[in-house]
């Protein structure tokens, strides 16, 4: 049986960096060390990091009851207002912030100070959303699904700005912007989705056209995993999403020729590895 694992599956460059700082603070121990929210939608990751003393803070309230310790920015990043509230209980900040969602938040802060109304392409209620969302003056509306995109109206002669989670799928993202540009909008578009996303979505694609099936390795909660799944499944339908190797019983997968492997940007290569070996050896 062939066995295609994707190149560009596993940690992408922002959430390496995210890691390995986590990392690097944990290596020099002394204060206490929190990351704000997961450091990454990878169970495997948090767990072994609150096993080197890494505490998560999962919400604003929890941050203003601390008093010392280090307090790092996950990749996805927060809005203006959590790096306030850091510097004003005299905390250390290490921020890991991923530099295409930095470059996002100075887009929404410049475009919405100029008067522009901010459109955000993407999950609602995924953090990283939320981080943009907190650098907008005065707020943004969030688009996921066609629907949304057809209710959408703006005002008489007002001027947009729209732009994108940078995990979201590219081909979902023209459709919504192609519905809203529609309307006749002064819109200034701007596709802000990370360049190793839409690799790995276009790789996985392909790797799933000539698969005859599919395994997909990620977080139950990432975004982008969810995402190489909606995509896969769409091009072989015996496509199956896993966390890690426990997840892939042996009589998952059906008699096939070809297998394919991708994996979202927060799966660690050891899994990815697993999983590989484990296809090999008893299928």
């Amino acid at each position: 049986m062939e066995v295609i694992v994707a190149k560009t599956a596993g940690f992408c460059f922002g959430v390496k960096r995210a890691v390995d700082k986590v990392y690097e603070q944990a290596k020099k121990g002394g204060a206490p060390i929190y990351t704000y929210g997961p450091i990454i939608h990878n169970e495997e990751v948090v767990k072994d990091l609150q096993e080197k003393g890494v505490r998560v803070i999962e919400n604003r309230h929890e941050l203003e009851e601390l008093s010392e310790g280090t307090v790092i920015i996950r990749s996805h990043g927060v809005g203006r207002d959590i790096y306030r509230l850091i510097e004003e209980r005299g905390l250390k900040l290490v921020d890991a912030t991923c530099p295409f969602v930095l470059k996002i938040h100075r887009i929404v802060e410049r475009e919405s100070v100029n008067g522009k109304r901010i459109v955000i392409i993407g999950n609602d209620s995924h953090p990283e959303v939320e981080g943009i969302k907190g650098w907008c003056r005065d707020g943004a509306t969030v688009i996921e699904t066609e629907e949304k995109a057809r209710e959408f109206t703006a005002e008489p002669g007002e001027k947009l700005c729209i732009v994108s989670q940078t995990t979201f799928n590219n081909n979902k993202f023209k459709n919504l912007v192609e519905i809203i540009c529609k309307k006749g909008y002064d819109s200034d578009v701007m596709n802000t989705i990370c360049s190793a996303t839409d690799e790995r979505q276009q790789e996985a694609a392909r790797i799933a056209k000539q698969a005859d099936a599919m395994i997909v390795i990620g977080g139950r909660h990432s975004s982008n995993t969810q995402k190489l799944f909606e995509i896969c499944k769409k091009e072989c339908e015996n496509t199956y999403y896993i966390q890690t190797l426990v997840d892939l019983e042996p009589n998952t997968l059906p008699p096939v020729d070809c297998v394919g492997i991708t994996a979202g940007a927060s799966t660690p290569n050891h899994i990815i590895k697993e999983v590989q070996i484990y296809v090999r050896n008893e299928f």
